[in-house]
């Protein structure tokens, strides 16, 4: 999600919805009114939906349910692509998808997948980015055996140059 605009009590956050959705200053692990997170407009943040009811602005969290910030937060450095609605349920899905296991066995990288096709990849590599993110752009119309194909293809083809 993109952060776009921030008040004294939330921050608007654009989340490829009908409506921008807001992240309250205190949706953070330990934060209170002395101690406000600082993000620029277009930082890209990693959140969760509290409350969508129709007519209302989505209300987001940077927290789990216990409130711990576990994964939540601002997501530094990395690529973020959109993708369709459909390929990121299919990322997200279980059994892992097809692409991100054989990618997985061979590359180190970070990924984060929102259900609003907004995906995160990082690596130390740049790379790696590149490619992991072509793999996934790539496997949309694919069936989970040709993912599967793929990407071993292009893991051969990077272990020969």
């Amino acid at each position: 999600m993109l952060a776009l605009t921030f008040n004294l009590q939330n921050f608007l956050i654009d989340i490829k919805g009908p409506a921008l959705a807001f992240l309250p200053v205190l949706a953070f692990e330990g934060g209170t009114r002395r101690n406000i997170p600082k993000f620029e407009a277009g930082t890209l943040l990693y959140v969760r939906v509290v409350k969508a009811n129709p007519g209302m602005n989505p209300e987001l969290s940077c927290t789990d349910a216990s409130g711990k910030a576990a994964e939540f937060g601002a997501l530094k450095d990395g690529y973020m692509f959109e993708c369709s609605t459909g390929l990121s349920r299919m990322l997200l899905s279980s059994p892992t998808c097809p692409v991100l296991e054989a990618l997985g066995k061979k590359l180190s990288f970070e990924i984060a997948v929102g259900l609003n096709g907004r995906v995160w990849v990082n690596s130390n590599s740049p790379s790696i980015v590149i490619i992991v993110a072509n793999a996934i752009m790539n496997s949309e119309s694919l069936s989970g055996v040709q993912q599967k194909i793929m990407a071993e293809k292009l893991l051969q083809k990077i272990q020969n140059d």
